[in-house]
């Protein structure tokens, strides 16, 4: 009511024509809110499935931005370097030597500049599948 009154007193010192404006004029209900920034995203997930754990085929095993591990035996890769299990079976993580070839641009840019006799390895997720014995699989109906 007070604001209405307000408003009123106002429109008395206007002109009869810009009175119906200032009747429609309203005052804020609520405080701004202010913008929030991007406070960051989630970390980064890598391995789902530990080693020695049992996983079926199609089994997500490590999600990754970078080539954090590579995929081995029975380990497929997707398009955005997600390692998943082709066949079912145990999870093992091996380290092997790693070799680069000797004209790739890998070699120029990083193993130019270590020092000389300086192994590097590599982490590759292998599956180590069931036997099948005992157990059939039913390839077709004849």
């Amino acid at each position: 009511i007070l604001a209405r009154s307000q408003l009123q007193m106002r429109t008395c010192l206007l002109l009869p024509c810009q009175s119906s404006l200032v009747d429609w004029v309203r005052f804020a209900s609520k405080k701004a809110g202010g913008s929030s920034k991007n406070l960051g995203g989630k970390n980064g997930s890598y391995v789902n499935a530990l080693i020695w754990n049992f996983v079926h085929a199609g089994n997500i095993l490590a999600t990754q931005r970078l080539m954090r591990w590579q995929p081995g035996a029975h380990v497929g890769i997707g398009t955005n370097n997600t390692l998943y299990a082709l066949e079912d079976g145990i999870v093992r993580f091996t380290k092997e030597v790693y070799v680069s070839a000797p004209r790739s641009t890998e070699t120029f840019k990083v193993i130019t500049k270590l020092p000389t006799g300086t192994v590097l390895y590599k982490t590759f997720i292998n599956i180590v599948p069931n036997k099948q014995e005992g157990k059939f699989k039913l390839v077709g109906m004849f």
